[in-house]
């Protein structure tokens, strides 16, 4: 009997690849940074006077881990429609000073955490490191302390976090807690000569950059899951990934945006970093990078502060990152009603705490927008038993006041260094998104 294929979500598909290519935030942030020049897109340099043109297309990063991109139209703008995710994901940082010797033969990197992620997964499968490196450049005129930046990726397994045979510990399969700094190190290397040599890793990270390792002053280095995405399920109907949270969202919102345009309001794409240990950083959503981005759009336009202000009550935002997903195996952790799955389409947050940022009226807004766009939606919120986590939407507000709601895409095992989710939802996602940007609207709600 000949076996049954199944087509393979193009939309999943494409959301994979790019995935693949960002190994860690800054290369996601590159990733965009390319793609919006390629589509016509000027850069901006916060350090710079700006020359912003109706009718222009510009972008504006920070800390080479948080960017800004937005689409200005041709006549006078109301207000700004904005979509905001973020670029980072838990994962494992290397400490300087890294490497730890062990029993004279072995090489242990020594990471902490990033963010509040699930250890168990970590364990047994091939990780690399990428970052980026802060190196000096005697060509680098530009700079008076000759510093320079560049992205590091060792593209290939490198490393690996062992588990404790069960014959060590029996009682392995009935709960354990895990001690990431006893633990969790990962083993880089097993040599007895090169075990008393120094900076090992410094060695594979100057090699990959291809420039000289004493010339390196610091570094930003995580860890990451080398198994690349695949499709699963009967009819290929899943996808699974790393870092799923929250580039599923920062990819689709992406597509949406670039493929877009409205008459009376400016565009804007944000994906921010830091989102995964409280936002509280230059480039954080607590920050004022969004708020300074919108204030100098203002004034290049030559707009009076109330003019800035009522465009703000104009405004709109959209919180993009995932939800949870009802578990056929813990469906008791879900909410008894609200039980969102993977391929229902975007999913609305609620939480009476704010949490998450949606309120009937944000919620009626972004409802009204999938219906328009022929999407399918879904509801989220926790069991009244459990305490729910937070994004970037309730942050982001405490610096730009503008109505706001929270959504995201159904997917398993959040916060694992390989996630699960709907392989429908992506292309769901893009359409729904595209209709917010595409929507000319106001809230006339008294």
């Amino acid at each position: 009997m000949k076996q049954t294929e199944y087509i393979k979500d193009t939309t999943a598909q494409e959301l994979l690849d790019f995935i693949q290519d960002s190994p860690s935030c800054f290369h996601v942030i590159a990733q965009f940074a390319k793609k919006l020049i390629q589509n016509g897109f000027i850069e901006l340099d916060e350090k710079n006077t700006w020359n912003i043109q109706k009718g222009g297309k510009y972008f504006v990063t920070k800390n080479s881990s948080s960017i800004i991109a937005f689409i200005v139209p041709k006549t006078d703008y109301k207000g700004f429609s904005i979509v905001a995710s973020h670029s980072d994901s838990p994962s494992f940082k290397i400490k300087e000073n890294s490497e730890i010797h062990s029993d004279n033969v072995f090489i242990k990197l020594n990471i902490e955490k990033y963010g509040g992620m699930l250890c168990a997964p970590w364990f047994d499968r091939p990780l690399s490191i990428a970052g980026r490196i802060i190196y000096k450049d005697s060509n680098n005129t530009d700079n008076p302390l000759n510093l320079k930046q560049k992205l590091v990726n060792i593209d290939r397994d490198l490393i690996m976090i062992p588990n404790l045979a069960i014959h060590f510990n029996r009682d392995a399969n009935n709960g354990h807690t895990y001690n990431v700094q006893n633990e969790m190190l990962p083993i880089l290397s097993c040599n007895q000569e090169k075990a008393t040599q120094k900076s090992e890793l410094m060695e594979l990270v100057a090699s990959s950059a291809n420039i000289e390792q004493n010339l390196i002053l610091a570094t930003d280095l995580y860890l990451y899951n080398r198994q690349p995405g695949t499709f699963w399920g009967a009819k290929n109907e899943f996808i699974a990934s790393t870092k799923l949270d929250d580039l599923e969202c920062a990819f689709t919102t992406f597509k949406a945006f670039t493929a877009s345009e409205n008459d009376t309001h400016i565009l804007v794409h944000c994906v921010f970093d830091n989102e995964e240990v409280g936002s509280q950083t230059q480039q954080g959503a607590a920050s004022t990078f969004l708020h300074d981005t919108l204030v100098r759009i203002n004034e290049c336009f030559n707009r009076s502060q109330q003019a800035f202000l009522q465009s703000l009550a104009n405004s709109f935002m959209i919180s993009a990152d995932n939800a949870h997903a009802l578990h056929p195996n813990f469906s008791a952790s879900s909410d008894p009603i609200n039980r969102p799955i993977p391929n229902g389409g975007p999913v609305i947050k609620f939480n009476a705490s704010q949490k998450y940022t949606s309120d009937a009226i944000s919620a009626s807004v972004f409802k009204s927008v999938c219906e328009r766009a022929s999407v399918p939606y879904q509801i989220f919120t926790n069991r009244s038993d459990i305490a729910g986590g937070s994004t970037l939407g309730n942050i982001s507000g405490t610096q730009v006041s503008i109505p706001a709601v929270d959504i995201g895409l159904a997917q398993w095992a959040m916060h694992s260094p390989y996630e699960s989710a709907g392989a429908k939802d992506p292309a769901l996602m893009i359409r729904a998104i595209t209709e917010f940007y595409r929507t000319t609207w106001t809230l006339a709600i008294e």
